[in-house]
């Protein structure tokens, strides 16, 4: 059973930046997409970025331009690269990882909490 953790939540003002990581272990699997989801209180869980084995890469719209996701995948892990930040980017932020291309995740992070300050 894999494991993934995340790290690098915080608290930070309005304007600022954090970076996001994710490290999977354990299991024998081979990763081919690892994302980044978020869920702010009372909302559904929302894509934020996914990167393909392959290189490509999706953004959900309210962070395109802002955020940037890197996957290492021979390391099983990933990153999330987060500026000009909001408060509407607060969230549980969780890392997911899918053994497919474009499948869903089918591992998940217990998450890490970003609040953005206004």
């Amino acid at each position: 059973q894999a494991q993934l953790v995340e790290s690098g939540g915080g608290l930070v003002q309005a304007g600022g930046s954090l970076r996001l990581s994710c490290v999977a272990s354990g299991g024998t699997f081979r990763l081919h997409n690892l994302g980044w989801y978020r869920q702010a209180p009372g909302m559904q869980r929302e894509m934020v970025a996914r990167v393909s084995s392959g290189g490509s890469t999706n953004y959900g719209d309210s962070v395109k331009g802002r955020f940037t996701i890197s996957g290492d995948f021979l390391k099983k892990a990933v990153y999330l690269q987060m500026n000009s930040l909001k408060p509407e980017d607060t969230a549980v932020y969780y890392c997911g990882a899918a053994v497919t291309v474009s499948g869903a995740p089918v591992y998940w992070g217990r998450g890490t909490q970003v609040t953005i300050s206004s």
